[in-house]
């Protein structure tokens, strides 16, 4: 006998995320395998929420995009992966028109994951690959327990880098938010232990 697994599309994660019954679930999608999350934590939350009014602060003198959060994204030409960053930006010559009423046909210009508890590292850096791969050009990943960020990117477009900033060090935005520096003590500065 032969066991097909079943391939899941963007268009089932949109149903799937219509559902009443789903409204305490996020649902991402990798290579057509559905992954289920339930909602953050409050640490997770108030990383995310922080690290947005910091970019939105920057982004009221510099108007070059849009800030979003949980949003899905996915790879134009890709309907079996799908994305949702915690925290996202994408640049307005990077946004799909007419825009999406879904989820948006591209990936974000810089992606923004904070790990949960239950998040392997690895299960966080399949998803840097993913979004870089696939026309992002920079992915943070916030680890809260160890209070600092991997900043993810591709060099020459195919090697993998990954560079840990501590709590000591600072994120730059580089191209992709220029002149955009902060302190990673800043963002944590709101877990009080």
């Amino acid at each position: 006998m032969i066991i097909e697994k079943q391939l899941f599309t963007i268009d089932d994660v949109w149903e799937m995320a219509q559902d009443p019954d789903n409204e305490h679930v996020f649902l991402e999608l990798i290579d057509g395998e559905l992954v289920t999350m339930t909602r953050p934590s409050r640490p997770h939350g108030l990383l995310a929420s922080n690290l947005s009014g910091y970019i939105w602060q920057y982004l009221q003198s510099n108007d070059i995009g849009e800030l979003t959060g949980e949003i899905g994204f996915h790879p134009a030409r890709n309907r079996y992966t799908v994305l949702g960053p915690d925290v996202a930006f994408i640049r307005y010559e990077n946004l799909p028109q007419p825009p999406s009423k879904r989820f948006i046909p591209a990936m974000p210009d810089l992606a923004v994951e904070v790990l949960s508890p239950s998040e392997t590292f690895s299960a966080a850096r399949r998803k840097a690959e993913i979004y870089l791969l696939n026309g992002s050009a920079l992915v943070w990943l916030f680890q809260p327990e160890r209070r600092g960020v991997e900043v993810c990117r591709l060099i020459d477009g195919t090697e993998f880098q990954i560079e840990f900033v501590d709590s000591d060090g600072s994120l730059s935005g580089e191209d992709v938010l220029p002149g955009f520096e902060l302190e990673v003590s800043k963002i944590f500065a709101v877990l009080r232990d």
